[in-house]
């Protein structure tokens, strides 16, 4: 089973965050998806903010989360904004 820190963007910091809120694993994660595992960190840790939201989906895609595509981050803080 792999490590959530193996994933990119995902450091020791935001690990600890995830497990808080029961997300262990990768799998889990892409599971969860990044709308649902940001809504759940923002309950339990409401400072988390859009960089975090465009960490978990960088993390699933693979890729850094500055490289997301602008479409992707338009829907991402759509939603970050919705949770307001």
């Amino acid at each position: 089973m792999a490590d959530l820190q193996s994933m990119r963007n995902i450091g020791r910091e935001m690990a600890r965050k995830l497990t808080a809120v029961g997300i262990h694993t990768p799998e889990q994660l892409t599971q969860e998806g990044a709308e649902q595992a940001f809504f759940r960190l923002k309950t339990v840790f409401p400072q988390v903010c859009l960089v975090h939201l465009y960490a978990l989906e960088g993390a699933i895609q693979g890729v850094e989360f500055n490289s997301l595509p602008s479409d992707r981050k338009r829907e991402l803080k759509a939603f970050s904004d919705r949770l307001k």
